[in-house]
């Protein structure tokens, strides 16, 4: 591990994720449902896969 100097500060106080490629930091935020799945490749983060999930409550249409 090597001596970096740059620093990001973030919120302890709101839900998400975060990735840092390249020395640039992304935010993943929360989402009411669903699942993220990050894909990797080569030992950095390619994708991120966002998918949602909808409860069936009675709607007519989705």
């Amino acid at each position: 591990m090597h001596d970096n100097t740059t620093k990001a500060v973030i919120s302890l106080t709101e839900d998400a994720a975060y990735v840092v490629k390249k020395g640039k930091l992304t935010k993943i935020t929360a989402r009411k449902h669903g699942q993220d799945v990050i894909i990797w490749k080569n030992g950095q983060v390619l994708d991120v896969d966002r998918n949602e999930r909808i409860r069936i409550e009675g709607q007519e249409v989705i």
